[in-house]
């Protein structure tokens, strides 16, 4: 133990982390920079704020005050103590509906202040994109705006006080007429007032250096204001007085279609007149699927309000009037409103690939120039963009002339990141030619601080220096940040990473099989970092649950990020800091969709999961529940499935089997059926039909454990005039399709015999090897069904999802891996497309649940809903995941962590369903945790249509 870590712990009643976990989890924010810090301190107060800057100052150690870790300059990392104020520090103290004002702590998450605000009509204004992770504390340090900048201004026009710590200790309370100024910044700001009078751009976005043009007279002397916007690099925040605003009761969004960004841009001003709340920009190129916006190339997003939904109407339709459109569309409905909105919102991620997939970084993310010129610098960025070979698509705030864009920098070469300094000074010196300001919302951090002189000069930059050092006379605060910066092309945090592509076992298609590059794709927006799952969206469930950065994508990207890097984690592959993050990761790859730049935690940690454990002893549960298909089948070949249940049901004896297979204790055993689908199947009477044939998937768990579901599929299936088929469990030199008994004699004595499976128990523990050759000789039973162009259809939706993409990716070097990932179909798929006009019986009744997060992230339920829909099934399906997640929640130690996944949004669905509604859960691992957390019996949809045909 350091002195530094040990006379911390003396003082600091907080958490004190020097361990490596806690260290790497703070290298990055969200931008291009990297620095190792020494420790992290979680303060419980401002005294803890307080006993920890004076260690820090006796120690000579620098403190970097730190909210959501979402800027994307590079001011929330540093290499001396970091603290963390999402901890302890994240309350709302109070809200004067009155006064329209709220006390917070910095750590408070902007979404909770909105959700608090919202029943007495008011709200904060400033709401950035990253409004469900970003805090109070990072939002007033980096003068945070939004969407709505243009109708309630940036995060500075919100504060009316706040409360600081100086370096050396001194508490002040920042307001208007010098309240709270340190001694020396009077006289400092009255000496200069000609260059406070001349030397800052009017702009509506001006965020850039000091904002010491706030302590002019004229201006109030508003000492808070000018200390916002400063970066961590005056004083320490420890709590904010701030004015809320009157929401509107209604909105509506007015979506315009413009040729181009240019045009929209040069539009955009001319509809400031209107009133408007937002004017939001954003062209083609950022859209994939632009599924409801108008046609055009691209959109501007422009909000109005009112008294009632028609009195917003009519404002968004007065805006559509004024505008000169390709097309346009408004929409009043709030359900559309947010999913046009995330479209926006998700640019800041999506923005990091291009369209043919290559990568793009931030660092000249957000430059703004007065409104009016906006159109005509467009043209040029696009201009120097060609210049320097580049390419970015601009997106953001166009109604206060502030651009967004990742550009599509070679960040790991020498000549690549000297072009990089060379474009971001042509362009500092394009931005101050049409009057703007360097940073427009996210700040200067490393990224464009040493460019400041060019937009200032280099007296006023003096200035700021003086300033700082009035406040921090010892340069401990953020050192390197806005004054004596560092280097905008020093500290970069791919600089760490091997150069030679890792040897792995996935193929990673959408990074070129880097694994580097997959790693990479994390930028740190944290969308992971959310306190509750919006709509229908699984990410990150872990982390709502205990809160923890290692329990976040982000926080597992991170890590991944620190083990390639092998500087602070060192062990590599066999890092057990990496392996207790993705311990608590579910799998259930939400992160694959809900990501706006689709990282995929559950590959990475099968991936890491394969490594770590190489020539090593595993967990007892990578045995009992990795191998479950092999111990089901023994089972049932045997015939002791009988014998399994009694001894299940016996406590003693089924304690003793928990313990040895590594199952949480709190966990019932599910129940082996007593006769398999398969043996069902074969023992049925059939005849061969004359509809479109279809491979029915006999998965595992459908086999072995709830073989109901199949026998009502094939129910289903067959009512629709489809002619279902079993895949061979024969692998002949001429294998066909059919029940899986041999036709002659010959090909009993030249067949192998098998059954197909998925891998998924095997990818989920890891177990790679294992996982390929199951693969392997389940593609060879599968020759017959391939070479037909039969369509496989999958009742279990993590089996689907698994030969949907684990398939084809682990085994890429195999084609045939990708045409059995092209046929896989969901029950409801294959329903809608090879029964298009089969009506389902009428079951009539409202349904709860929740939609799998497999089928959520990979598969997609949008004809599972027009599937319920014409059943009369209404009602909607929770998002989420339920937690227990295949062998996650069967786990030991996982048992609470599962347990609370379900209490988030699946039990609370179920319990609070009116008498009648079915409930629905397609997945084994949801049934069984409705079953054993709530008694409830849920029922796959085939079921449900089955017990429906019976009825009819």
């Amino acid at each position: 133990m350091t002195d530094l870590e040990a006379a911390l712990r003396e003082v600091v009643r907080g958490e004190v982390g020097f361990d490596v976990a806690s260290r790497a989890l703070t290298t990055m924010d969200a931008s291009n920079y990297r620095r190792v810090p020494l420790g992290v301190v979680a303060p419980r107060d401002a005294d803890d704020v307080a006993a920890a800057l004076e260690v820090c100052r006796a120690h000579g150690v620098p403190v970097v005050p730190r909210g959501g870790g979402t800027s994307i300059a590079g001011q929330a990392t540093g290499t001396g103590v970091v603290l963390d104020f999402t901890r302890h520090m994240n309350r709302l103290l109070d809200l004067d509906p009155r006064e329209r004002t709220a006390v917070v702590q910095p750590g408070l998450v902007l979404d909770r202040l909105q959700e608090a605000a919202a029943p007495h009509g008011l709200r904060f204004g400033p709401d950035p994109s990253t409004h469900s992770r970003c805090t109070l504390g990072g939002m007033i340090g980096n003068n945070s705006c939004g969407a709505h900048s243009v109708a309630w201004g940036t995060t500075a026009d919100s504060v009316r006080e706040l409360t600081v710590l100086t370096a050396r200790g001194r508490r002040l309370r920042l307001g208007q007429g010098w309240t709270g100024a340190p001694e020396g910044l009077r006289e400092l700001a009255e000496g200069e007032l000609a260059r406070l009078r001349t030397g800052f751009p009017e702009l509506p976005r001006r965020i850039s250096g000091y904002a010491l043009d706030a302590l002019l007279p004229e201006k109030g002397a508003d000492v808070a204001r000018s200390f916002c916007g400063s970066e961590g690099t005056l004083g320490v925040l420890t709590e904010a007085v701030v004015r809320l605003v009157e929401a509107p009761p209604a909105r509506a969004l007015a979506v315009l279609a413009y040729a181009d960004e240019s045009a929209a841009a040069e539009a955009a001003a001319g509809l400031l007149p209107l009133g408007p709340l937002t004017v939001e920009g954003m062209a083609a190129d950022l859209v994939p699927e632009p599924a409801g916006l108008p046609r055009g190339g691209a959109w501007l997003f422009v909000e109005t309000g009112g008294r009632t939904e028609a009195e917003a109407r009519a404002r968004a339709e007065a805006v559509v009037r004024a505008a000169d459109v390709v097309d346009a569309r408004v929409v009043t409905d709030p359900a559309g409103q947010r999913a046009l909105w995330r479209i926006r919102e998700d640019a800041s991620g999506t923005a990091t690939r291009m369209q043919d997939g290559s990568e793009a970084w931030p660092g000249w993310e957000d430059c703004a120039v007065p409104p009016a010129r906006l159109g005509a610098y467009l043209r040029d960025f696009r201009g120097l963009l060609t210049a320097h070979d580049l390419r970015g698509t601009p997106y953001g705030h166009f109604g206060d002339g502030c651009i967004h864009v990742r550009i599509d920098f070679d960040l790991l070469t020498e000549a690549g990141i000297a072009r990089f300094r060379r474009f971001s000074e042509e362009l500092a010196e394009l931005v101050v030619a049409h009057g703007g300001s360097l940073s427009g919302e996210h700040g200067d951090g490393q990224a464009r601080a040493e460019l400041l002189p060019r937009m200032y000069g280099r007296e006023t930059v003096a200035l700021f220096e003086k300033a700082k050092a009035i406040w921090d006379p010892d340069d401990l605060l953020n050192p390197g940040m806005l004054v004596r910066p560092a280097p905008l092309d020093a500290n970069l945090r791919f600089s760490v990473l091997p150069r030679r592509p890792v040897d792995v076992a996935f193929g990673y298609p959408s990074d070129g099989g880097d694994f580097s590059a997959a790693v990479r794709r994390c930028v740190g927006v944290a969308k992971c970092r959310t306190a509750s799952a919006a709509g229908p969206s699984v990410m990150c469930p872990s982390f709502r649950v205990t809160g923890e950065e290692e329990h976040s994508t982000r926080g597992r990207a991170r890590l991944l990020h620190e083990m390639l890097a092998g500087e602070l984690v060192t062990d590599g592959w066999r890092s057990t800091e990496v392996r207790d993050a993705l311990d608590l990761c579910l799998s259930c790859k939400g992160c694959r969709s809900d990501c706006p730049v689709e990282v995929d935690m559950a590959t990475y940690k099968a991936e890491f999961l394969h490594h770590h454990y190489a020539g090593r002893r595993r967990p007892a549960a990578h045995y009992s529940m990795g191998w479950l298909p092999v111990w089901l089948r023994w089972a049932a070949r045997t015939g002791t499935a009988p014998v399994v249940n009694a001894l299940a049901s016996v406590g003693p004896v089924a304690a003793v089997a928990k313990r040895l297979g590594g199952i949480a204790g709190e966990r019932a055993v599910p129940r082996l059926a007593g006769e398999t689908f398969s043996r069902w199947w074969r023992k049925r009477a059939r005849t061969e039909g004359a509809g479109e044939l279809v491979v029915l998937w006999p998965d595992t768990f459908t086999e072995h454990l709830s073989p109901s579901v199949g026998r009502a599929a094939v129910r289903v299936l067959e009512a629709a005039g489809l002619r279902v088929a079993l895949p061979p469990t024969l692998r002949t030199p001429r294998g066909r399709i059919g029940d899986g008994r041999s036709r002659t004699a010959v090909a009993l004595l030249t067949a192998r015999r098998g059954r197909v499976c998925c891998g998924l128990t095997y990818v989920s523990t890891g177990q790679l090897d294992r996982a390929r050759a199951v693969m392997r000789r389940t593609l060879d039973l599968m020759a017959p069904v391939l070479e037909s162009g039969a369509p496989v259809v999958v009742l279990e939706p993590s089996c689907a999802a698994a030969l949907r993409t684990d398939l084809p990716e682990l085994l890429h070097d195999d084609p045939r891996a990708a045409r059995l990932a092209d046929r896989v179909l969901t029950f409801a798929q294959a329903l809608e497309r090879h029964a298009p006009g089969w009506t389902p019986p009428a079951v009539d009744r409202p349904v709860a649940g929740q939609t799998h997060c497999h089928q959520h992230a990979v598969l997609g339920d949008t004809a599972d809903r027009r599937l319920r829909g014409a059943a009369g099934l209404t009602g909607e399906l929770s998002g989420g995941c339920c937690g227990l997640a295949g062998n996650f929640g069967f786990e030991k130690g996982h048992y609470e962590v599962s347990a609370a996944c379900a209490e988030e949004q699946l039990l609370p669905a179920v319990r609070g369903a009116a008498d009648g509604t079915v409930v629905l859960a397609d997945g084994f691992s949801c049934r069984t945790q409705l079953e054993q957390l709530a008694g409830v019996r849920g029922r796959h949809l085939a079921e449900v249509l089955a017990e429906a045909l019976e009825e009819r």
